[in-house]
């Protein structure tokens, strides 16, 4: 009875902030179209304390910041949006906007046509969604090995038999780009500059030489961590190091 109580508790509570953030959600929209950019960010603000996190949600987040000309946020939201969303159109738009605002043009290091070609294909799909394709295509297999198993015509086996191993291929093939977006996703951990202007220094302590500076809302990635410092690099493959208050992550969902 107990346990009942608490499942019937804990479905209300879901039900409960599932409209809370509806309702915030719908008032954080009136509020952007009143051009009250503040009190929707605030609105926004309290949908991800409750927990909930979304493409949509981020990508509103980014354009309040933008209508602001807060651009270290703008392309923050914007950035977590696309890793929620990955090639969505409107939102590399309007991070391409954000891109315009920003005073460090580095230029990234170039790739062999193989590797633009991998990435390409790897990065096309999340993992999670190269996992659903993968599953639907292994419903397909099943699905077309029963209509070989059961039908008698020639030619509809022969059809059915293709489809199977074509969807078996296929199949298998997603579970690997799924695993190898995986790896990539693991192994990337980017983060945007917050501050307006930060000294990047060869050694993690404030007595060590900067070896460049970089401006608020450009992209990194951090390699690791000392203490309060992170080390990261750019682009264009220089790296140093700068304290974590400097830069927000991406992936802190």
């Amino acid at each position: 009875m107990r346990q009942i109580l608490l499942t019937f508790i804990l479905c209300l509570s879901v039900v409960l902030g599932t409209a809370q953030n509806s309702t915030l959600f719908k008032q954080a929209t009136e509020f952007y179209n009143k051009g009250e950019y503040t009190k929707a960010i605030e609105n926004y603000g309290k949908i991800l304390e409750n927990g909930e996190h979304s493409a949509e949600l981020y990508f509103n987040l980014g354009n309040c910041h933008y209508k602001l000309n807060a651009i270290g946020p703008s392309i923050l939201y914007y950035e977590k949006a696309l890793l929620l969303k990955p090639n969505d159109k409107e939102i590399l738009n309007n991070l391409g906007y954000a891109q315009n605002m920003r005073l460090d043009a580095v230029e990234e290091m170039p790739k062999t046509e193989i590797a633009q070609l991998y990435l390409g294909l790897v990065n096309f799909l999340s993992f999670d969604q190269w996992a659903y394709l993968a599953v639907a295509l292994s419903f397909l297999f099943v699905l077309a090995y029963l209509a070989y198993f059961f039908l008698r015509p020639a030619t509809q086996k022969r059809i059915a038999f293709i489809s199977c191993m074509f969807s078996l291929v296929l199949g298998v093939l997603c579970v690997l780009l799924a695993y190898l977006q995986f790896q990539e996703f693991k192994h990337d951990n980017p983060a945007i500059i917050y501050s307006k202007e930060v000294k990047i220094s060869s050694e993690p302590n404030t007595n060590s030489e900067a070896v460049f500076t970089l401006h608020e809302g450009t992209k990194v990635n951090v390699e690791e961590e000392f203490n309060d410092w992170s080390k990261i690099k750019i682009a264009d493959g220089q790296t140093g190091w700068l304290l974590n208050d400097n830069l927000r992550l991406l992936k802190d969902f």
